[in-house]
């Protein structure tokens, strides 16, 4: 009885652990915050074990070195539950334009949430605290991305840029999963030299302005859950 009555207080302190991020200034950028619940089975699993290798940072590279020559699309709708954001991607950033790309034709991003919001700042989003988050990514793949910020792009108001790993590292390889949209008027271009921004909202900033004015708790999650419905494709 002991035993089970400290597992279960191991699992609750675990879940809790993760859904709170540290609570951070403005001139930082949460880091990757990752699930750890158990999952339900993503719908393309049996797709992508099938058609795609399973990532990491041995093949990622190169992977998305060759999708990106038969994946041109640079352009995606967001849509949440205040409206719809839609995005250019930027063709110079082309690991981090296929990564986009690649996750919202697998539908990665659907049923995940903005949940991190710093209110004259940014939101953040592809996360969740939903088991079957955690089996999507265990199915695409564990890896990184290098940093590409020397394109000219700066991290003005409607920027698209994607924060760093959870795990410290020098180089600020970034995490693949997540994104942020600077919502902060002028912008915050004391990050270009740490994140890489590989797009820009081009409608929908009413929308990330709505969102950003949402009631977080301590660690700057939404106290109401802002879910990403779906992330397709446009022309």
């Amino acid at each position: 009885m002991r035993i089970l009555l400290l597992a279960s207080l191991a699992l609750i302190l675990f879940s809790c652990e993760d859904k709170q991020t540290s609570k951070q200034n403005e001139t930082s950028v949460v880091k990757d915050s990752t699930s750890t619940q158990v999952p339900n089975a993503i719908e393309s699993q049996e797709k992508i074990e099938k058609e795609f290798p399973v990532l990491s940072d041995a093949n990622a590279m190169e992977f998305f070195l060759e999708y990106e020559k038969e994946h041109k699309e640079d352009k995606v709708r967001i849509t949440t539950d205040f409206g719809t954001i839609d995005i250019k991607l930027y063709n110079k950033t082309k690991f981090h334009r296929a990564n986009f790309i690649y996750l919202t034709k697998l539908k990665y991003f659907d049923g995940t949430q903005f949940y991190r919001v710093v209110e004259n700042f940014i939101i953040q989003g592809g996360s969740s605290d939903d088991y079957n988050i955690a089996k999507r990514r265990r199915i695409i793949g564990k890896y990184l991305l290098p940093p590409d910020t020397k394109r000219g792009y700066t991290h003005k108001r409607g920027a698209v840029s994607m924060p760093s790993s959870e795990i410290e590292n020098a180089y600020k390889l970034a995490s693949p999963y997540q994104f942020f949209i600077v919502q902060r008027p002028g912008g915050a271009d004391y990050l270009d030299k740490g994140y890489t921004v590989f797009g820009e909202v081009i409608n929908g900033m009413d929308i990330v302005d709505k969102i950003n004015k949402v009631e977080t708790d301590e660690g700057e999650w939404p106290l109401q859950n802002v879910y990403i419905r779906k992330v397709e494709i446009i022309d």
